[in-house]
Order: structure tokens, then sequence, then C-alpha cells
């Protein structure tokens, strides 16, 4: 039985969502040793890769289940009763053997939470903190990402991915709360991309960030913080 699961996290204190060779502190990897203890030794594939430190409301994943393990409403109380209380199992259904969370998967939201504040200990690990912000200049410039574009100058180095193009079909800001909330939405993202257009809409004027999108000129960024990154929906 191929299932699909929902779940959201607190990515704080893992090294990202993928499994690793070096160790099994990542998402992916923690759920994998819980599913060993209950006698399942299957694979599990995500929707798509977060960073260390990056959290998620709605990740998306599939694995496929013995013949033994039908009940899948006992399997989601077990493993969210042996789950570190920073993953949480919201759904866990069963797909058809068609149904690949990564490669099914349509578009993908991802919000980024700015706050203009010194900062504070309770919210420091899921919110990036600013001394201060255009906001009006943030709302226009957010914009220049909408549509396809060649993010070649918006992606991690050493990155391996055959095209760096991708279309995004919302980007736009909003204010909530004492929070400032970035929005994205496209059909797949390049390594560290959101974090470095985010360090764009922060640090650099919309000729710099037309120049950057164009290839014409690249303007040096470091990605902003992870910890106010989130991904919020998969869509298939």
């Amino acid at each position: 039985m191929r299932c699909a699961i929902t779940l959201s996290y607190n990515g704080t204190h893992f090294l990202g969502s993928q499994a690793q060779k070096s160790s099994t502190n990542t998402i992916v990897g923690t759920l994998e040793t819980i599913l060993l203890k209950l006698g399942i030794d299957s694979k599990i594939v995500a929707s798509g890769r977060t960073d260390k430190g990056v959290h998620a409301t709605a990740q998306v994943c599939h694995l496929d289940l013995p013949l033994y393990w039908q009940d899948l409403k006992k399997l989601k109380r077990a493993l969210n009763s042996m789950l570190p209380s920073s993953i949480l199992i919201k759904n866990l259904k069963e797909v058809d053997y068609a149904f690949h969370a990564r490669y099914s998967a349509k578009k993908r939201v991802y919000r980024y939470i700015i706050k203009v504040a010194n900062g504070n200990p309770f919210e420091a690990n899921f919110v990036t903190f600013v001394d201060s912000i255009d906001f009006k200049k943030i709302e226009n410039n957010i914009e220049l990402f909408k549509g396809r574009h060649d993010f070649a100058n918006f992606m991690k180095m050493g990155s391996d991915t055959k095209s760096s193009i991708r279309e995004i079909y919302k980007a736009f800001a909003y204010r909530h709360k004492d929070f400032i909330v970035l929005h994205f939405e496209a059909n797949g993202f390049l390594r560290s991309q959101i974090r470095l257009m985010v360090a764009a809409l922060l640090k650099i004027e919309e000729q710099e960030i037309k120049e950057s999108l164009s290839c014409k000129k690249k303007h040096k960024l470091k990605p902003a913080p992870s910890n106010g990154l989130y991904l919020a929906k998969v869509k298939y």
C-alpha cells in the first residue's frame, strides 16, 4: 500500500529534511528510524528538501507499507506517540501507486516571516528579526520575481540541477499582526532560492534585482536566515 503523509515540523534542531548518510538527525531520518521500530523498512520520499533550521506546516511524503500494515489510523497514532514533539503527522492516507510526493507535485507554497524588533528568545527560532524595513519597497519589489525566470543568481553554489529556470505564480507581501509575511508559490524552487530572494528584497534595490533576474549581473548576497522560512503547502 502506498501512503501519503502530511506532516508539520519545527526544523530548528534538525539538519534539514533529507536523509543523510552521516546522521539520522533529519526529518526523514527520524521518521525512518521510528518506522523501523514498527517493523517498517520502507524509504520515505519527500516533496522537496528543506534546509537546516527550516520549518514546515504541510510537508508531504510518500512511502510503501508492507501488507501487514493496513490500519492507517493506528499507524498514525503510533507514529505521533513515538516521534519527538517537534514532528507531527497531520494526515496519513492511501494513494495510488502512481503518486509520487516529489514528481506529482504541481506547485509548492512557502512563507517567510519577518518582524521589526530587537528579538526575543521565544520567537528566535521561528522569525527573522530586522532593525527596520521599507514595507512599500518590499511590496513592490517582490512582484519582480513573478513569472518564468532563470534563477541562476538565486541558487546556492554547487546545486545539482539540470535547469535553473523556474516559474513563480504568486509573490506578494502582507502584514499579519506584528509580522511581515512574504508569500511565494511556484512550480519548484532551487536550493536556497527563497532565502536568496528574501535577502535581495532586504538588501538590494529594484534595479539590482532586475539585473540579477536577467542574469546580466550577479550581486553577492548571503541567504536570509533559515529560521523564518516555512514550507506551507504542496499542491497536486
